[in-house]
């Protein structure tokens, strides 16, 4: 018997153990006062409920009467006046201090030219067969669908979304492909799913420390650097090291997958030599840097692929003219009445705001809301406390940075493993979470058949995970079905018109490599 693991083994299961009994004392109490909860914020008879402002069923008493419009920003468009329950929702918005989104900082055009390239060309892993736009595709909301990613090692490199499988040896990644929209607005100072790349007083924090380089022009650039050091989602596994891929007549050696872990400062420059071997990519950073050809191989860096790959994604996938910031900027019309209702409950009784808050819709900080697990986990347990990983303290075991809400309606599934494909189960979620937890339904919500035996919506977890749960998610009173359908109809008011077709426009038609470019 192997006593020093036999030894780790014990210790880890009672001090889970432990916990979890601990956990138990206070869920008991809990769960009793939750369901007396429950019932009073999400009722479903909402025949006894009154509306605070309109009616769903009725012709809203907020559309009578008005007063001059003052809107949040801008002027107001044309001559309108603002019923009871828009002077209500603009009073709550400027209290709040929420306004349109701005228009993104000017990118270089010769920066987001060769960053298009870039973001699209699997040159950029190991494998040569998967890129930025497999998991952040423009046809897929700039995720690619699916409740985990599939990356390297697919069964069909080149096919996105549901249409591409994972090979028995390989990984789901262990956490949903965050949407990138309007990552050039100025609020943002933190990426990923647990804010392991953030703003800092000297810089950046992020998982390289001291081998981050100098340069990167923002957070959305330094979060560029990672994904291309992650065996699962681009490097490759140690079996591929020094394999050969043939895609139709182009080959490609795995020349990253054998760097060790740690050594980030290796695997970029290995990947800059990749780049700087194809004489398309050479006159491309030129023009993006002003640097002479003949200096390119001493100047050029990883660090300046990533901040063209940020300056295309701030140009290409930004967008301000939402109905909602129409609304903010003064169009009355812009939002339907029942837009309207769905902001006010958001703003107010449902307490949405309480985490998605402001702007960008999100406060960038880690919550507990009770997701089940998903999938292979971050951990050897194979499960993923999240943001503690990062931080290292035990107040934010299973919390996960809020998400913002900009174009939500075709960024599913949502939440930070994908648990739900439906925005009104999302909903649903949020009003009651631990009646959602424990009768979670992965044949409902998982379109993925290999992850719904991976999930774990049990009572010892639910136990566990209450010692950190995010109470200020809950409603301040009663929410109804209607209110719910208010909500939804609010959250599609967030996505941009004809979002989709705008950002097909964005997809290259080759890429310098010669590589495929995915689903295409």
């Amino acid at each position: 018997m192997n006593f020093p693991s036999f030894s780790r083994d014990l210790s880890r299961h009672a001090t889970r153990f432990w916990r979890c009994a601990t956990a138990a004392l206070s869920a008991a109490a809990f769960l009793v006062l939750s369901l007396t909860r429950t019932s009073e914020l999400y009722a479903e008879d909402i025949r006894t409920m009154t509306p605070v402002l309109g009616s769903s069923q009725s012709g809203s008493s907020a559309s009578k009467g008005g007063t001059d419009f003052q809107p949040v920003s801008g002027n107001a468009a044309g001559n309108q006046r603002m019923s009871s329950l828009d002077r209500e929702l603009f009073r709550i918005l400027r209290r709040d201090g929420v306004a349109a989104i701005s228009e993104a900082p000017p990118q270089n055009p010769q920066m987001v030219k060769l960053g298009r390239k870039l973001f699209f060309d699997r040159i950029l892993s190991g494998n040569g067969d998967t890129s930025c736009a497999t998991c952040h595709h423009p046809v897929l909301g700039t995720g690619d669908e699916l409740a985990l990613s599939v990356g390297t090692g697919a069964e069909n490199p080149g096919a996105i979304g549901i249409f591409r499988q994972k090979r028995a040896s390989s990984h789901f990644i262990p956490r949903n492909a965050p949407e990138i929209f309007n990552r050039g607005a100025e609020q943002w100072h933190t990426q990923f799913w647990d804010g392991r790349v953030a703003e800092a007083y000297n810089g950046f924090q992020s998982p390289a420390g001291e081998q981050l380089p100098e340069g990167l022009n923002g957070v959305l650039a330094v979060q560029a650097m990672f994904p291309v050091t992650s065996r699962d989602e681009m490097r490759g596994t140690v079996e591929d090291a020094g394999r050969e891929f043939t895609y139709g007549t182009f080959q490609i050696t795995n020349d990253i997958a054998g760097i060790g872990n740690s050594d980030l400062t290796a695997i970029w420059a290995r990947l800059t030599e990749r780049l700087l071997s194809i004489a398309e990519y050479r006159t491309l950073f030129s023009a993006a840097y002003g640097i002479s050809d003949a200096n390119l191989d001493d100047e050029i860096g990883f660090q300046h692929a990533a901040n063209a790959i940020a300056a295309f994604e701030i140009k290409a996938f930004t967008f301000t003219d939402s109905p909602w910031d129409e609304y903010l900027n003064g169009n009355l019309r812009a939002l339907s009445d029942r837009q309207k209702r769905g902001a006010y409950v958001f703003y107010g009784r449902a307490g949405c705001s309480s985490c998605h808050s402001g702007t960008l819709l999100t406060d960038q900080k880690p919550h507990n809301i009770l997701v089940p697990e998903i999938g292979p986990g971050k951990t050897a347990e194979g499960d993923d406390p999240g943001v503690v990983l990062v931080s290292g303290d035990p107040a934010d075991e299973y919390c996960f940075r809020t998400p913002p809400l900009r174009n939500v309606a075709v960024t599913g599934p949502w939440l930070h493993n994908g648990a739900y494909n439906s925005l009104e189960d999302v909903i649903l979620h949020h009003l009651s979470p631990w009646k959602s937890f424990l009768r979670y339904n992965p044949e409902d919500s998982l379109e993925q058949p290999e992850l719904r035996e991976s999930v774990d919506h049990s009572g010892l977890l639910l136990s566990t995970m209450m010692l950190t749960f995010s109470w200020e998610m809950l409603p301040s009173s009663r929410i109804t079905r209607d209110d719910v359908r208010d909500l939804e109809a609010f959250l599609h008011a967030l996505t941009a018109p004809n979002l989709r077709q705008r950002l097909q426009m964005q997809i290259p038609y080759s890429v310098p490599s010669g590589l495929p470019i995915d689903g295409q």
